[in-house]
């Protein structure tokens, strides 16, 4: 079954949804690992709003991915309380250690920055292959990635 054909019927499951877009792009990621360009039209259709609006809501949340993904994510947030945290000096740390800057992917391990993981007042907070962790350290997430 083609990528066009397996979206059309997620779509069609989604249908009665009131507010189907975020679900149906949850679920087009899920059966792919992330949201090829070939789903993105019959899901605009399908929902009838243009791909300028399909194409904004992709890129304004995070989780979704326009290709696929390193094996291993670590995401640091880099909000105003993880960053009076230390999160600036744990990211240069973290640069260091994984041999890479912050939006490369090596190895298979890609290092992305987020703007608020919700953990403020376990501040500085990271992301590693979907597990949040709070008072993150750079040892603790390089080992959570390497896991």
């Amino acid at each position: 079954m083609s990528i066009r054909q397996r979206t059309q019927e997620i779509c069609a499951a989604h249908a009665a949804m009131e507010g189907p877009l975020l679900p149906i792009l949850h679920s087009v990621q899920a059966e792919f690992g992330y949201l090829p360009a070939e789903a993105l039209a019959p899901i605009a259709t399908a929902l009838q709003i243009s791909n300028a609006e399909l194409h904004g809501v992709i890129e304004f949340y995070h989780d979704f991915h326009r290709a696929p993904q390193a094996k291993h994510v670590i995401r640091v947030c880099r909000a105003e309380a993880c960053q009076a945290m230390g999160g600036a000096s744990m990211i240069s740390a973290l640069e260091v250690a994984l041999g890479m800057k912050l939006g490369e992917t090596k190895n298979d391990v890609a290092l992305e920055a987020v703007y608020c993981l919700g953990l403020c007042a376990c501040a500085p907070a990271a992301q590693v292959n979907g597990e949040l962790i709070g008072r993150a350290t750079v040892d603790r997430l390089v080992s959570e990635a390497r896991a």
